[in-house]
């Protein structure tokens, strides 16, 4: 089983900051340049959603609700996704995970990061 690995959650104001990391296990290491991949989230209650994505080739897509506020990132030498979250609000509280997009389609759910927006 392949499972991606977030961290980087925690308790953030209003406002506030924060950086997610999702790193990719040995199993997928050697192709793991090629893919796209995605931050997605879930809210309690909520059904989960695509936040960003980030191509082999960099090029980046976000949802409106986060556009200019997130911005994505890969270094593929660490084989490792970027989220970084700015100026957080409370509607961005959630599970946050990353996942494979396109060809292949994702590989099993890890257990995500919590974000927690609240002053």
């Amino acid at each position: 089983q392949v499972y991606l690995v977030e961290s980087g959650g925690g308790l953030v104001q209003p406002g506030g900051s924060l950086r997610l990391s999702c790193k990719a296990p040995r199993s997928i290491l050697s192709s793991y340049n090629t893919y796209t991949m995605g931050w997605y989230r879930q809210a309690p209650g909520k059904q989960r959603e695509l936040v960003a994505s980030i191509s082999a080739e960099g090029g980046t897509n976000y949802s409106d609700f986060v556009k200019g506020r997130f911005a994505i990132s890969r270094e593929n030498g660490k084989k490792t996704v970027y989220l970084r979250m700015n100026d957080v609000k409370d509607g961005d509280t959630a599970v946050y995970y990353c996942n494979r997009l396109g060809p292949g389609g994702p590989f099993p759910w890890g257990q995500g990061t919590q974000v927690i927006v609240s002053s």
